[in-house]
């Protein structure tokens, strides 16, 4: 009869999920726009850009590889004590990385960060499909995803104000009371369940992909910080990434209980509709990266006010993200996914744009065209995901979607950061030619290392800020380009592979079926 109605408690113990994964989301958002300080030889770590990348990428790359793994074994020993141990484990982890002494002691503090929410997230889908009857769990995941939306937008503002206030550690010292709470919480209100048929544990696939994506993702960050790929720093661990990607792929098609099932990915429209999630956060994690320092540098906001201009991005996607599947009923996967991904393409493109004298007014208007356009990207993908995997395989084709959109998240801070270094250094090149060979060293590795130098010289530096402006945007320019290429190539994707309107009419009503709904 619980199987019918659901558990007595499933909304508290929905509330309490909820309010556990704040502190996963939160954390994304706020460590954006606390970059800046952290970048800061004096108020921070004085972390390059490649570090910074890096700080960022150790968190993603983690989660990411970790994510199924972490799923199975929750299912085997019980989910409530994984949600519990990935709680305490990102409490840990923040702690550690509110109190780094130096760049490399954050990023490793990041990675165990990544640990602990991938014990939390599939944990928190979990228990939900548990607690919930068949006829609610949509319902119950709609809340939850909007939960995650409103950790999104009040991250910004949040980072803001600690950074303000606060030295850059507290940005990551705001998780305890959350996890604190949670844990409580979690123990009063959330009851214990576990898979009576759990899938076996598939260590090697996890191996592989982490050391592959890690040895990958190094080699274009290397890449970007020498401004050449010809080196064999650059070329021997990227070969190694792709090789052992290769092999991860290879791997995983001829064992019976896969980390990440690739065979599902023959299928057109499976491939397509992962394949958008993945376009659009690789073009849009890059974009998000250079314009804390745009906002923040180059126009002179305030880490506050930087957060409180994002608000237009994240409030789009609140108000729109629940009317969007009307829009995908009325017009179709297709043409609703398309024309939004050519609306993303040409907001990033807007940026290359924009200099030192862009009204605030044209900033926001671009971010809540951006935030709305994204907004009607995720369901179609969801819908085609969901209707081209059997009605049992849905859970595995939203975590399996999650890990494309963590890894090409990590892959676009990676690559379109490199880029975006690469040309800064070109072109900040000619104003530090006056400088000892020391300093010309630093004050060519980004757009904090020019202003670093130009405060330790006093009177004679003044003049590498305005040179270090213009050419960190040049750098800006060519990769918000690059990012629209990317996610115009993803518009043509949609329009060539995704199912039209006509074809979703063929496909039988998924209300009918006593499946568990995806999330993207």
């Amino acid at each position: 009869m619980e199987q019918q109605l659901g558990h007595p408690r499933r909304w508290q113990i929905l509330g309490v999920l909820v309010f556990s994964l704040l502190a996963v989301v939160l954390d994304n958002t706020i460590l954006n726009v606390a970059l800046k300080t952290i970048a800061d030889p004096v108020e921070g770590l004085g972390a390059t850009q490649s570090e910074m990348e890096w700080a960022i990428n150790s968190y993603t790359l983690v989660f990411a590889g970790l994510l199924f793994t972490f799923g199975v074994i929750g299912d085997r020993t019980g989910r409530k004590r994984m949600l519990m141990i990935g709680m305490v484990l990102f409490g840990l982890a923040s702690l550690a990385s509110a109190y780094a002494q130096d760049p490399m002691q954050l990023i490793v503090a990041r990675a165990f960060m990544g640990v602990g929410g991938a014990a939390i997230m599939p944990a928190t889908l979990a228990i939900i499909s548990n607690v919930f009857p068949p006829q609610e769990r949509g319902k119950a995941i709609g809340v939850w995803a909007g939960g995650v939306g409103l950790a999104v937008a009040i991250g910004p503002i949040t980072g803001g104000l600690l950074i303000e206030h606060f030295w850059w550690g507290s940005v990551f010292l705001i998780n305890l009371p959350i996890v604190l709470i949670s844990m409580v919480l979690i123990g009063l209100v959330v009851p214990e369940s576990r898979d009576p048929k759990p899938s076996r544990l598939d260590p090697v696939g996890v191996i592989l992909s982490i050391v592959g994506l890690v040895a990958l993702t190094y080699g274009i960050i290397r890449g970007g910080e020498l401004a050449t790929v010809a080196s064999a720093e650059v070329l021997v661990p990227t070969i190694l990434g792709v090789v052992v990607l290769a092999a991860f792929a290879w791997y995983e098609r001829r064992i019976d209980h896969p980390a990440f099932d690739v065979t599902y990915f023959r299928d057109p429209r499976f491939a397509t509709a992962v394949g958008i999630v993945g376009l659009v956060f690789f073009a849009m994690m890059g974009a998000m990266f250079f314009l804390v320092f745009y906002l923040q540098i180059v126009l002179g906001f305030s880490a506050l006010q930087a957060g409180a201009l994002m608000i237009p991005f994240a409030a789009a996607q609140l108000v729109f993200a629940p009317l969007s599947q009307q829009m995908t009923r009325r017009f179709g996967g297709k043409l609703t996914a398309t024309v939004s991904m050519v609306v993303v393409a040409g907001a990033l493109g807007s940026y290359a744009l924009m200099d030192e004298h862009t009204p605030v007014l044209v900033l926001e208007i671009v971010f809540f065209v951006q935030g709305a356009a994204m907004a009607n990207i995720m369901p179609p993908a969801t819908t085609a995901i969901m209707e081209s995997l059997p009605r049992e395989k849905a859970g595995v084709g939203s975590a399996m979607s999650n890990t494309v959109r963590q890894v090409a998240g990590a892959l676009g801070v990676a690559l379109l950061g490199s880029l975006l270094s690469a040309t800064y250094r070109d072109e900040i090149a000619p104003a530090l030619t006056a400088l000892p060979e020391q300093l010309k060293h630093i004050a060519g590795e980004s757009l904090t290392g020019t202003l670093g130098v130009a405060q330790s010289l006093g009177e004679r530096g003044a003049a590498l800020i305005e040179p270090a402006k213009l050419a960190f945007v040049d750098g800006m320019h060519v990769t918000a380009l690059v990012s629209a290429a990317i996610a115009l190539a993803g518009a043509l994707v949609v329009f060539r592979w995704l199912p039209g309107k006509a074809a979703e009419a063929l496909v039988p009503d998924e209300g009918s079926r006593d499946k568990e709904p995806a999330v993207v």
